[in-house]
C-alpha cells in the first residue's frame, strides 16, 4: 500500500501529463504483479464494490476520533470529501503496515460478509496502521468511490512506456471482461493469448466536439457525414458462434438486447461492427428514454422487448472474417460494410440498418443538414475523415461531431446546495423554476456552466439571501435568472412540473433579465409538444 499512497501523492502533486505518465511507469516497473493488475483495474473502472456503508464509515470515524458525530457532519461539507475528512480527524497510526495494495482490497472484499461488529473491527484495525494518505486510499477503496485523476489512456500511455508494448495493442489487450483477482499480469498484459476471450471488443475510437464551422477542416470531399445518432453507442461482436454486445463503457450488455442473437448466424463469424444501439419502431429512432429503460435490467420483459424494440445503426465495421482492418482508410471500411449490412438485411427483419450517409456538396449545405437533425431525432452530424484508420481514444484531427445547438429556457434561481472536492465552500448545485401563474414550479437541477468567479459570486449572494434551509439546501429569494440549456425533453410524472430534461446546464447567467421575464411552464410544455419524445 505504501507503494501504492506514494504514487498516488505523485499524481496528486501535479496537472503535468508527462509527469504522471512518468509516475505511472515507474510504480509499473517496480510493483509488485498483483498490484500492477489491480492498479490497472482500479484505473480502467474496475474499482471494488462498496463494503460499508458510508453512515457507519461517519460513525465508526467519530467515535475512534472521540469527537460528536455532529462535529464530523460539519466537517465533512467544508473538507468535500468522506474519504479525506476520515483520514485527517483520525488519531495517529499506533503501528505500521507493509502489506501491499492487494492484501488491503482483499480485506475489503471480504468485509462484506461480516457482521456488524466484526467489520468494525476490521475497518479500525486497518486505520490504526496506515499512515493518513494510505487511509485515504483505503477509505476510497472501502467506499467503492475510487479515482485517481488519470484517464485510462494516460495509464496505457504509462504502461507501454514500462513494457515496450505498443499502445494500440494494450488498449485492446485491456479491454473485455477480466478480473483483476482471476487474472496474473503475466496472461493479461506480457503474453495474453488472443483466442482466450473471443467476446473482446475493440477500444472505441471517439469524436471532438466542433466548435464553430467545419470551413477550417479543409475541402468537404475529404470527409464522409452521417448523422450523430442518440442511443448506446457500442460494439457488436460475432466470433465462435456466439454474439457479444458491448457498451462504450466496457461493460457487456449482451441479455439486454437479446434481439440481437439471430445476428450470429446471419453475419460471418469473426465480425466485428461499431454503430449505435437504438429503440426503433415504425422504421424510425425512438426517444433515448425509451432504450433508457431497457439498461439497468439483467433480464428485459417481454412487454419492454415489445414496446422498445432495438436495433443496431452500423457505422464502422472494425473486423472481417476474423482480421483486424482498422487500420484500413475509412472509405474502404465502409465500403465493406455497406457489402456485408446489404447482404444480411436483404428480405429480412435483423435488427441492423446502415447509418446512412449524409451527401453535401460544401460546408453551407452540410449546416442546412446539421439544421434539420433535430427534427430527425439527431444530435447533429458526425464528420469523418474518408483516408482515417479506425483508432483508439479521444484523438483530435479526424473524427468530429458538430451537434447542434441545445434547447433552451431562462428560468429563475429558487434552491441551492454546496459543492464537492475543491467546490466544497461553493454554491454549485442549483434547482431552477419557471412560472405557473403566480408561482415558481421547480423543473430542473444544474451544477455546471459557470465559471469559477461567477460561482464564487453566487455564493456570496446565497449566504446573503437564504430564505429557510432545508439540511444542506438553501431556499433562496427569487431574484436571478440563468439560461439553461438542454439536449432533450420528456414527459415525467415523477416531477412536480410534469416534464424531464436531458443534459441539463447553465449557459449563462442573465443579468439583463427581471425574474418577472422568466419563462413559463407553458413554454417549457410548448418546447415538450415541439421535441417531446425527440433528443438532441
Amino acid at each position: 500500500m505504501k507503494r501504492f499512497a506514494a504514487l498516488f501523492t505523485r499524481l496528486d502533486q501535479t496537472t503535468r501529463t508527462n509527469l504522471k505518465v512518468a509516475a505511472l511507469a515507474d510504480y509499473f516497473r517496480e510493483a509488485a504483479d498483483a498490484d500492477r493488475v489491480w492498479t490497472i483495474a482500479l484505473l480502467s473502472g474496475r474499482r471494488p464494490k462498496r463494503t460499508v456503508t458510508t453512515t457507519l464509515l461517519r460513525r465508526w470515524a467519530a467515535e475512534q476520533a472521540g469527537i460528536p458525530l455532529w462535529l464530523f457532519e460539519e466537517s465533512y461539507p467544508i473538507v468535500g470529501d468522506l474519504a479525506e475528512t476520515i483520514a485527517l480527524i483520525l488519531p495517529p497510526p499506533e503501528a505500521v503496515s507493509d502489506a501491499p495494495l492487494t492484501h488491503w482490497i482483499s480485506q475489503i472484499g471480504a468485509l462484506a460478509s461480516l457482521p456488524e461488529e466484526e467489520r468494525r473491527a476490521r475497518v479500525l484495525d486497518a486505520w490504526s496502521r496506515l499512515e493518513p494518505t494510505e487511509r485515504f486510499v483505503f477509505n476510497k477503496l472501502i467506499t467503492g468511490g475510487f479515482r485517481m485523476g488519470v484517464s485510462q489512456k494516460l495509464m496505457t500511455r504509462a504502461l507501454s512506456q514500462a513494457t515496450g508494448i505498443e499502445e494500440s495493442d494494450l488498449a485492446h489487450r485491456l479491454m473485455g471482461d477480466w478480473r483483476p483477482g482471476e487474472t496474473s499480469f503475466e496472461a493479461l498484459i506480457l503474453a495474453p493469448d488472443p483466442s482466450a476471450d473471443l467476446s473482446k471488443p475493440y477500444p472505441f475510437y471517439l469524436a471532438y466536439q466542433l466548435d464553430g464551422t467545419p470551413d477550417a477542416l479543409g475541402a468537404p470531399g475529404a470527409w464522409f457525414a452521417e448523422r450523430k445518432w442518440d442511443g448506446i453507442r457500442g460494439q457488436l461482436v460475432l466470433r465462435g458462434g456466439a454474439c457479444f454486445v458491448w457498451s462504450r463503457g466496457e461493460e457487456l450488455i449482451t441479455d439486454r438486447f437479446p434481439e440481437f442473437a439471430p445476428l450470429a448466424d446471419a453475419l460471418p463469424a469473426g465480425t466485428v461492427i461499431d454503430g449505435e444501439i437504438l429503440a426503433w419502431k415504425e422504421e424510425a429512432p425512438m426517444a433515448f428514454a425509451a432504450l433508457q429503460k431497457r439498461l439497468g435490467r439483467k433480464t428485459v420483459p417481454a412487454k419492454l422487448l415489445a414496446d422498445a424494440p432495438a436495433i443496431l445503426y452500423a457505422y464502422d465495421l472494425l473486423e472481417e472474417g476474423g482480421t483486424d482492418i482498422r487500420a484500413l482508410p475509412f472509405a474502404e471500411r465502409r465500403a465493406r460494410l455497406e457489402r456485408l449490412v446489404g447482404n444480411a438485411v436483404r428480405d429480412t427483419d435483423l435488427p441492423l440498418r446502415l447509418s446512412p450517409e449524409v451527401p453535401f456538396a460544401d460546408w453551407d449545405a452540410l449546416a442546412t443538414e446539421r439544421a434539420r437533425a433535430r427534427a430527425l431525432a439527431a444530435e447533429g452530424v458526425m464528420l469523418k475523415r474518408r483516408d482515417s484508420p479506425y483508432r483508439d481514444g479521444r484523438r483530435k484531427g479526424d473524427w468530429w461531431k458538430w451537434k447542434v445547438d441545445p434547447l433552451s429556457i431562462d428560468a429563475v434561481l429558487i434552491y441551492a446546495q454546496q459543492g464537492h472536492g475543491r467546490r466544497a465552500n461553493l454554491f454549485t448545485d442549483f434547482t431552477f423554476g419557471v412560472w405557473s401563474g403566480n408561482q415558481l414550479v421547480p423543473f430542473t437541477k444544474a451544477y455546471s456552466g459557470l465559471t469559477d468567479a461567477e460561482f464564487r459570486k453566487i455564493t456570496a449572494w446565497v449566504r446573503k439571501n437564504t430564505l429557510e434551509r432545508y439540511g444542506p439546501v438553501r431556499h433562496v429569494t427569487p431574484h436571478h435568472v440563468f439560461e439553461i440549456g438542454f439536449e432533450g425533453i420528456q414527459k415525467s410524472p415523477r416531477h412536480k412540473s410534469g416534464v424531464a430534461l436531458r443534459f441539463p446546464r447553465m449557459l449563462r447567467w442573465r443579468h439583463d433579465k427581471p425574474l418577472q421575464e422568466a419563462n413559463s411552464l407553458a413554454d417549457l410544455e410548448a418546447i415538450l409538444a415541439a421535441y417531446g419524445g425527440k433528443t438532441t
